[in-house]
């Protein structure tokens, strides 16, 4: 699920806010991969972590890769943003500790599913 909400969420990057434009997916540092590098509506970069259920252990792991975007001055400043389907409120906690923006995906609307209960007929 998280490989096909990477992919749902590059192809609809103004999820995350008007104005956003991919950079690239997979992202590579030398500790793994930035699942999205994007550009916010001001052309600032940002690192985005994807999960399906967002825990504290995922804020470390994007914490460690904007260290490293960070050291690319063509990219700093990287700001990152933690986006899952369900983000515990410990994770939510340190991340803003942490200046990360949380961003909740709905999955169905990321995949173009209207929720039947806000329909009228």
């Amino acid at each position: 699920v998280e490989a096909h909400l990477q992919e749902l969420l590059a192809d609809r990057i103004e999820t995350l806010g008007e104005g956003y434009t991919l950079i690239r997916r997979e992202y590579m540092t030398a500790i793994g991969p930035v699942d999205i590098l994007c550009r916010d509506a001001d052309g600032r970069t940002v690192a985005v972590e994807i999960k399906r259920r967002g825990e504290i252990d995922a804020v470390e792991q994007l914490t460690r890769y904007l260290a490293l975007v960070n050291l690319a001055p063509h990219l700093a400043p990287v700001r990152g943003v933690f986006a899952a389907q369900e983000i515990k409120p410990q994770a939510r906690v340190l991340a803003t500790d942490r200046g990360i923006g949380c961003q909740v995906l709905d999955y169905d609307a990321l995949r173009g599913i209207e929720d039947d209960k806000l329909r009228l007929f």
